[in-house]
């Protein structure tokens, strides 16, 4: 058995002694926050100046195959979660080709000012003539002239930045053209993040990340370390698998307080499956503190 699956398995058999294992994650998790958070805060995501909120509206929780949990409900069902989120100062849509929400974020997006609200998506695309197609694939789908942030979707490759030269060229020109306003990864694995680390290309890094290691590319420890290289080099850091997709559910307070302690996460997301458990947990983030 991998040690992150024994960490998580003895997480829940032993109850709050799961912390014992992660000194780590004891440590930030026994200090208090030294600020108070909230979902609706306005954070920038690294340098690139784009504005949004700290919580991202995820719409791919167990996502894949252009399918996920909030995307099966329907499209006015999710875009009204969208919305609800959007009426309590939540300003950003996390979707993505794999998780088919793309209709249901252009729904929600008929209804708010487009320039209010920040929308991230991510390709499978690994050619670049896929990317480009994919490009302006996404901008129909989703009704819009520009995507915010627009990223490689799970890479695994430590080399990724010179075998998919030629996606990352595609990205750059569709910036150079207004088509995306920024451009980087989301890595599953810590080769991948190390190399993202490194690259001047990344400008927002979408990471995993939680205080037991679930579904993580190492250990909480080590994963905090590359992330404050990429924190130094100025690059937009998103969380994500804050609550462990799933295994920290009923750990969701100390969680979310980890994610805030770290001190590198420019915002993060989590995908809410009902407008109950959305406002429970823009609850839970101010109360973190």
């Amino acid at each position: 058995m991998k040690r992150r699956d024994f960490i998580v398995r003895s997480a829940y058999g032993l109850g709050a002694a799961w912390l014992s294992s992660q000194p780590f994650a004891a440590k930030l998790l026994s200090q208090s926050l030294k600020q108070r958070f909230d979902a609706h805060d306005t954070v920038i995501l690294g340098k690139t100046g784009i504005k949004t909120s700290r919580l991202a509206m995820g719409t791919g929780t167990y996502g894949f195959g252009h399918t996920s949990r909030q995307s099966s409900q329907g499209v006015k069902t999710l875009a009204d979660l969208l919305l609800n989120g959007y009426d309590h100062g939540l300003r950003f849509f996390d979707t993505a080709d794999a998780y088919g929400s793309h209709p249901h974020v252009a729904e929600a997006l008929r209804h708010v000012p487009r320039d209010q609200v920040t929308v991230m998506t991510k390709t499978w695309a690994r050619d670049p003539q896929t990317a480009r197609a994919d490009l302006e694939r996404f901008r129909r789908e989703l009704k819009t002239d520009y995507i915010d942030v627009c990223l490689m979707h799970c890479l695994t490759e430590g080399d990724w930045t010179t075998r998919y030269r030629g996606v990352m060229d595609v990205f750059s020109e569709a910036k150079e053209k207004g088509v995306i306003r920024s451009h980087g990864v989301s890595c599953h694995s810590i080769e991948a993040l190390r190399a993202a680390a490194k690259s001047p290309w990344v400008e927002v890094d979408l990471v995993r990340m939680n205080p037991i290691g679930s579904h993580m590319d190492a250990e909480p420890e080590t994963v905090t370390s590359v992330l404050r290289e990429m924190r130094a080099s100025g690059k937009g850091i998103i969380g994500m698998k804050i609550l462990g997709q799933g295994d920290l559910s009923k750990r969701q307070d100390e969680a979310l307080k980890f994610a805030l302690s770290l001190g590198l996460l420019d915002a993060f997301t989590i995908g809410a499956e009902s407008k109950t458990e959305q406002e429970d947990l823009i609850r839970r983030i101010g109360a973190a503190a």
